[in-house]
Formats: structure tokens, sequence, C-alpha cells
């Protein structure tokens, strides 16, 4: 708004850079500015970032290798341990089935001494009833007889024949 005489003489001029006045020295100032910059950026910044990505390449390169070797590795480990697991469980299905055979080959053992002393006492005890069962029945045939004597003279009044009243008896018994 306060707008001076000078400042008025500047301001009706052209913009700067398409002064033709001005023209010549901004395009050698121009062509200087980006030889400076482009020699910069090739001496200086490139060759950092150049080293940068190479470091960073190896590094990854180194990082790969190393995972493909820790993946080997710990296949192989995996490899080792199932084996190992499959050889674990094959030893322990062995062991179990021997120890099964050895239980029923003891348990065999047991149960057919049991089974012999058990025969052995069946085989008295049928001995001892047989011997019980003989002498009752001739126990039998004596207090028949003896029966048939005591009731023979009670009915009437006289004693039987001895021998009349064992044939009696023995034909009962078939």
């Amino acid at each position: 708004m306060f707008i001076t005489a000078a400042h008025a003489a500047e301001a009706g001029g052209a913009f700067p850079p398409f002064d033709p006045t001005t023209f010549a020295p901004t395009l050698v100032w121009l062509a200087i500015t980006f030889g400076l910059l482009y020699w910069l950026m090739s001496k200086v910044a490139l060759p950092r970032v150049q080293e940068i990505i190479e470091t960073r390449r190896t590094r990854i390169e180194n990082d790969l290798t190393a995972a493909t070797e820790a993946q080997k590795t710990a296949d192989h480990a995996a490899e080792t341990y199932e084996k190992t697991l499959a050889e674990a469980k094959g030893k322990a299905q062995m062991t179990a089935q021997q120890m099964r055979a050895q239980i029923a080959a003891e348990s065999d053992v047991r149960r057919k001494s049991l089974e012999d002393g058990l025969n052995a006492k069946i085989a008295a005890a049928e001995t001892q009833i047989a011997q019980a069962k003989t002498q009752a029945m001739s126990n039998v045939a004596t207090i028949a007889q003896e029966a048939a004597t005591d009731i023979v003279t009670r009915l009437t009044g006289r004693a039987p024949d001895a021998s009349a009243v064992s044939a009696a008896v023995a034909a009962i018994k078939k």
C-alpha cells in the first residue's frame, strides 16, 4: 500500500527468470549448480548408498545361508528324533511283549501246580468218599439186618433166622 517510487520501477519490470537480460547468467549458474550437484552425488552420496545396499545384500545372503543351514540341521534333528522315538517305541513294545510272555509262562506254571495240587486233593477226597461210601454201605446192610430182625421179633415175638434175614436184605439191594 505504501509503494515508493523505487519499488514502482522494480515492480514494473518482467519476472526475473524470464527477463532476457538475466537469462544468460542464470543458465551459467544453472549449469554450474547442476554440475556441482552431479559431481557431489556421483562422488559422495551414491557411493555411500551403493555401499549400504551392498552391505544389506551381503547380510541378507548370509542370513539366508544361515537359515538354510539351520533348517537342514533342524530337519536332521527331526529325523533323528523320529528315528529314536520309533526305536524306543519298538523296544518298549518288545519289552512289554516279553513281560507278557514271562508273566503268562509264570501264570501257567502256577496254574498248573495249583491244578495238580487240586487234582491230588480231589483224588484224595474221592478216595475218602469212596471209602466212606463203602463203609456206609457195609453198615447199611448190617443196620438193615438188625432193623429187620428187631421188627420181626417185635411183630412175631420170636427171633428170625439170621441167614434168612441176610438173604432178604441182599435181595432188596439188587
